[in-house]
């Protein structure tokens, strides 16, 4: 089941990026989806009948629109740092624990945590992030970590466990 739904999604972003429904890229596609699914279909995800629950798409738009808030304004609190005179920024690494389960959550988590500006994800061990912050506003774990991962975390569960 895991090739299957892979080879359809993989042909469905396959339409999707090339936006053309012509018989040479219909074989194409397919050819590519088939390549695609052989190689990297016993890394896919387990569980494919998550897919087909629809209430995990409902949870991945909003969470694109948390997403996209945070980026705004993560970009604005560097955008601050850079062109306040007297660059207020505390650079550091911190050790932020996290819920998830799943390594597919840990990794989402980790890459939202990356593209918002100001932090970078260095390394995942266990139940652990190490994030790098450009202003680390507290010492507690707790709150520090209610900062970074607390808009992201509760979505991302929703959408993957």
């Amino acid at each position: 089941m895991r090739y299957v739904t892979l080879f359809i999604l993989s042909l469905i972003f396959w339409f999707l990026l090339t936006f053309e429904f012509t018989v040479p890229n219909l074989i194409v596609g397919i050819v590519a989806s088939v390549i695609c699914a052989l190689f990297f279909g016993r890394v896919f995800i387990t569980n494919t009948y998550k897919l087909l629950q629809p209430q995990r798409y409902f949870w991945f738009i909003v969470y694109l629109f948390i997403f996209i808030w945070e980026c705004i304004k993560a970009n604005l609190d560097v955008a601050y740092r850079v062109l306040h005179p007297a660059m207020p920024i505390r650079p550091g690494i911190v050790k932020v624990k996290t819920t998830l389960k799943s390594e597919l959550a840990k990794t989402l988590l980790a890459n939202s945590i990356t593209m918002t500006p100001g932090t970078i994800s260095v390394d995942i061990i266990d139940d652990y992030l190490y994030i790098h912050w450009i202003y680390i506003r507290s010492e507690d774990p707790e709150v520090y970590t209610g900062i970074i991962t607390g808009a992201f975390e509760k979505y991302i569960k929703r959408i993957v466990e």
